[in-house]
């Protein structure tokens, strides 16, 4: 464990911004870790409004992974809490973080739990660009000094244990819950399909 925790910290210290990194790399590298988030609901927003039927099933199966995997994290935050690199006092930080638990990384998990979903639905240029936007997302996150390399490992490793725990519990309620979804939707949002806005 100690040589797994050396080597994580050794390859974290390459790959972090020092104090004499040019200010626009960390421009681009704060919006890559703080803003593609929003791309993740944005993508789902998408599937639903203007997806068939399997689209929206994707849709609402890729938020409840996420949201299972997120879980998971806390869980494993509580259990086996990680300092940060700023806590640790290794590298620059250079984004403002509450000093919590870095291990597993929300950001990748989310991203992690969605291109599972996507990928394993079918779905592979969304889940081929969307694994690219998380990669960055990744990379972003221990470039600026919040997170570790094995953060990044650990989230995918949550998003795929939560893909699995879901998929059972999917297959008894996620068409229900699906066709639930989609009836409250239909009511709720008459007039935008009504004038063609968005699908039925």
């Amino acid at each position: 464990m100690a040589s797994i925790e050396a080597l994580n910290r050794a390859i974290f210290l390459l790959l972090n911004a020092g104090p004499d990194t040019p200010s626009w790399r960390i421009g681009l590298a704060t919006l890559c870790a703080e803003r593609l988030i929003y791309l993740v609901p944005l993508l789902l927003l998408a599937l639903w409004l203007w997806g068939g039927e399997a689209r929206r099933s994707l849709a609402v199966r890729a938020c409840v992974v996420a949201l299972l995997a997120v879980g998971l994290n806390q869980i494993v935050g509580l259990l086996w809490s990680h300092p940060r690199p700023s806590v640790a006092g290794l590298g620059t930080t250079w984004i403002a973080h509450a000093a919590d638990s870095s291990f597993p990384s929300d950001h990748a998990t989310v991203f992690a739990a969605v291109d599972i979903a996507l990928l394993w639905a079918g779905e592979l240029t969304l889940g081929a660009i969307g694994l690219v936007v998380g990669m960055g997302v990744a990379w972003a996150r221990v470039y600026l000094g919040v997170h570790f390399p094995l953060d990044m490992l650990g989230a995918v490793g949550t998003a795929a244990l939560a893909y699995g725990i879901s998929t059972p519990l999917w297959r008894w309620w996620g068409q229900g819950l699906t066709r639930a979804l989609q009836q409250l939707y239909r009511k709720l949002m008459v007039f935008p399909i009504g004038r063609g806005w968005v699908k039925s």
